[in-house]
């Protein structure tokens, strides 16, 4: 559904995309995880035909980015935060205006409404919504078009949870009703929630790829067992080559004793593994 090979883009002297290079499958939700400044957005803009590159060729739906028509980009549902609102217009309003634009009725108006849980504010002007209501609402319009491809722009940035578990759920519908999502993020419990399929983009550059937990267990260096006793003690043991036996003789004699509250693998996360890769954090 989208191709990228080699793409690059540069302004002025700073290159932001260094030969980048990914596909995203039918029926995932592929993520491009990286912090504030990696060149997220900027990609996102050159997908839609928002920006043009130096060099490599992308293509969404089949087609070459630099020939999409007007007719093509709007089976694009695309939310980024810098796509304003009317501030003195409804939200009902701010939907009429779009969906003149794409050339839908009412009932999907309403229906975006429902499915964001704006129903009962379709008559409140834009001023008065609160930060999440907001996003839900640009989420809407992302949506009203029934889109095949919905391009999310660090969708849940600065959210509540509870804000921001109710748009991860409106966004695995959406999945499951065969919309193929493109999501930058930040945000590594956001990644290993969503998505099916990552890049780690750093700095322009694609710094290493492959699902949430594959990427965890491909730098568990470690390899840690984690045991919580009945008594709350925690044991962190480790697991190689040279003490397989003594580690699987402690566990044994704790189960015995009746005393295993808890045991689980301890891997890497996300965070850890960005760092390791990049020196960087991902929340900057």
């Amino acid at each position: 559904m989208i191709s990228v090979a080699g793409i690059s883009k540069s302004f002025g002297n700073k290159k932001v995309l260094d030969e980048v290079s990914f596909t995203v499958e039918d029926g995932e939700i592929f993520g491009l995880l990286g912090p504030s400044g990696a060149g997220k957005t900027t990609l996102i803009r050159v997908l839609t035909g928002q920006l043009r590159f130096e060099e490599g060729e992308a293509m969404v739906m089949g087609k070459r980015v630099s020939q999409l028509s007007g007719s093509d980009k709007k089976q694009f549902g695309v939310m980024m935060d810098d796509f304003g609102l009317y501030e003195r217009l409804t939200c009902y309003q701010n939907l009429r205006v779009f969906a003149d634009i794409y050339g839908v009725d009412d009932a999907a108006i309403h229906s975006v409404l429902s499915e964001v849980k704006l129903q009962d504010a379709q008559k409140k002007e834009v001023s008065k919504l609160s930060k999440g209501m907001k996003e839900r609402l640009r989420l809407a319009r992302a949506l009203l078009s029934r889109p095949k491809v919905l391009f999310l722009d660090e969708p849940t940035s600065g959210l509540d949870p509870q804000t921001s578990s109710e748009i991860h759920e409106i966004i695995r519908k959406r999945k499951d009703a065969g919309t193929i999502i493109f999501l930058t993020t930040h945000n590594m419990t956001e990644a290993e929630k969503l998505c099916d399929h990552l890049v780690l983009l750093n700095e322009g550059h694609i710094v290493e790829s492959g699902s949430p937990k594959e990427l965890c267990l491909r730098y568990d260096h470690q390899k840690r067992i984690e045991v919580e006793k009945n008594d709350g003690e925690v044991l962190s043991l480790e697991v190689d080559e040279g003490n397989v036996e003594t580690t699987a003789g402690r566990i044994a004699e704790i189960l015995r004793c009746g005393e295993l509250r808890t045991i689980h693998s301890k891997e890497p996360n996300l965070e850890t593994v960005f760092m390791e890769l990049t020196g960087r954090e991902l929340e900057v």
